[in-house]
C-alpha cells in the first residue's frame, strides 16, 4: 500500500475484515463498528479521526498489512512448515469437561484453554465472541471476567463480528487478557504489538482457529428462510455444536426448532445460499493463524484419505506456534484440562487440504490487486516465493485470472452503509 488510504476507501475496496480494531484506537464517537446493507461489520466514520490516530490506525489494520511469523520461534525446537508456517508441538485433543465438549463446535479446544487461563490466574479476561442476546443470528463481542462467560461464547460463528472493539480500553484499564478470535483479528494484535509497548505484557495468549472466511449476516436469514422463519421470530441460531460438528439449528419464539446438518449446509447445492464471504477473505494470506500462540482447527474424521462429516465426539488440533503457547498447551494437559493424542503434519496435510490450496494460490490474488489499479495491502513474511513454486506455473496463472475476473465485475466493492 503505496498512498496513505482512508477507512472509506479500505471499505469501498473490499479490503475492511471487520475486526473492530480501528474502533476501538480512534474511539467510537469518531469511529463506530456496524453491520451495513451488505451484511458485514463495518466502521462507520462519524467523524475524521485525526492524523496522527489515523496513521496509527493504517498501521495496525490487518486488512491492509500483515508481517508473518518469524523464523526465530522455531529455531531451538519445530519447523517453519512452507504452507503451515511456524510449528512447536502439533497433536490432536479435546476439552476433557465432557458437556464442553459436545457443546462446543469441535472438541472445545479455545474454550477449554480461555477457561484454564482464567482459572489459573494466567489472565484476567479473555476476549471472544458469541451469540448475540437480542439478535441471535448475529454476533457480539464480549469481554469475559468468568469461566460461564467463557462457556457461553463455545460455539461456532459463521458471520462478521467486530471481537477486537474493546481491546484500547482494556488495555487502558491494565487488564491482562487472552483474545481467542479469527487469524486476522490475532494478526490484528500483533500489529499492534508493533505501535504499543503494552500489548506484549497485557495479552500475553493468542489462540485462534483455521478459517474458511466470514459470510454475511445474509446466510444466516437465507438459512433461517429456508424453514420459513423470519427473523424477528428467530430465538435461537446455532450454526454448529450439541455434537460435533453439530447440526445448525434455528428456534422460533412459539416453540419451532428446525435442523439441517453440516453438509446439507456448506455442501449441498440445492439451498438457496451461497458461502458469500468477504473479498479480502479471498486474498487472505493467513487463515491458519501463523501468529497465534496456538491454533485450534477441527480435526476431522477421516475416511479413505478424505474428512467426513459424521457426528462424532468432538475432536481439534492443537498447533503451537510460540514457546508461549507450547507451554500452554502443556500445562493444560497436565492439569487436566485437555486430554491430546499425536498428531503428524501428514496427517494435517491430508485433514485439511483446502488451506493447502488458499495459501499456494494466495500471492497470485493478491499480485493481481496491483496489475489491475486497486489498493494493494502489504503482506510480509508469509513465504509467497515459495507459494508460488508449489502451485506450479499454470495453477498460478489460474488462480490470478480468476482473481482479475472478480476485480474486473467489481465483485468486490461495497458500499460504506
Amino acid at each position: 500500500m503505496t498512498e496513505p488510504i482512508s477507512l472509506e476507501a479500505i471499505v469501498a475496496h473490499g479490503l475492511c475484515l471487520g475486526c473492530g480494531i480501528c474502533e476501538s484506537m480512534a474511539g467510537a464517537n469518531l469511529v463506530e463498528m456496524a453491520i451495513t446493507s451488505h451484511g458485514q461489520m463495518r466502521p462507520q466514520v462519524r467523524n475524521e479521526p485525526d492524523d496522527v490516530t489515523m496513521d496509527r490506525i493504517r498501521e495496525v489494520c490487518p486488512g491492509i498489512t500483515l508481517t508473518g511469523p518469524s523464523p526465530e520461534q522455531v529455531a531451538d525446537k519445530g519447523v517453519m512448515h512452507d504452507v503451515w508456517g511456524p510449528i512447536r508441538t502439533l497433536s490432536r485433543g479435546w476439552s476433557t469437561d465432557e458437556d464442553l465438549r459436545f457443546r462446543s463446535a469441535a472438541g472445545g479446544a479455545m474454550t477449554a484453554l480461555g477457561c484454564y487461563l482464567l482459572e489459573s490466574g494466567r489472565v484476567d479476561a479473555v476476549v471472544h465472541v458469541r451469540a448475540s442476546a437480542s439478535s441471535p443470528m448475529e454476533t457480539d463481542a464480549l469481554v469475559s471476567r468468568t469461566v460461564e462467560e467463557v462457556r457461553s461464547g463455545a460455539q461456532s460463528r459463521y458471520g462478521p463480528a467486530a471481537p477486537l472493539r474493546h481491546i484500547m480500553a482494556l488495555l487502558d484499564e491494565g487488564i491482562r487478557m487472552a483474545v481467542l478470535a479469527k487469524p486476522c483479528d490475532v494478526a490484528a494484535i500483533r500489529n499492534l504489538g508493533r505501535v504499543d509497548d503494552r500489548v506484549e505484557a497485557q495479552i500475553p495468549y493468542l489462540i485462534t482457529i483455521f478459517c474458511g472466511g466470514v459470510p454475511t449476516t445474509h446466510t444466516a436469514a437465507r438459512i433461517a428462510g429456508y424453514h420459513r422463519v423470519p427473523k424477528d421470530q428467530v430465538s435461537l441460531f446455532r450454526w454448529r455444536g450439541n455434537g460435533w460438528p453439530g447440526p445448525t439449528r434455528v428456534e422460533t419464539h412459539d416453540g419451532r426448532s428446525f435442523e439441517l446438518t453440516y453438509d446439507k449446509v456448506w455442501f449441498s447445492d440445492d439451498v438457496p445460499w451461497t458461502y458469500d464471504i468477504q473479498f479480502r477473505c479471498k486474498i487472505c494470506p493467513d487463515a491458519i493463524g501463523e501468529q497465534s500462540d496456538v491454533s485450534c482447527p477441527d480435526a476431522w474424521v477421516m475416511v479413505d484419505g478424505k474428512a467426513i462429516h459424521e457426528e462424532a465426539d468432538g475432536a481439534n488440533l492443537f498447533i503451537a506456534r510460540t514457546k508461549a503457547g507450547e507451554e500452554l498447551v502443556a500445562a493444560a494437559l497436565a492439569d487436566g484440562a485437555i486430554e491430546t493424542e499425536p498428531f503428524t503434519v501428514e496427517e494435517l496435510d491430508a485433514q485439511h487440504v483446502d488451506h493447502v490450496a488458499r495459501k499456494i494460490e494466495n500471492p497470485a490474488r493478491v499480485r493481481v490487486l496491483g496489475l489491475e489499479g486497486e489498493p494493494e495491502p502489504v503482506f510480509r513474511g508469509y513465504r509467497s516465493d515459495r507459494m508460488v513454486e508449489l502451485v506450479g506455473p499454470d495453477a498460478d496463472w489460474r488462480a490470478e485470472e480468476g482473481a482479475r475476473a472478480r476485480i474486473r465485475k467489481a465483485a468486490h466493492l461495497e458500499p460504506m452503509s
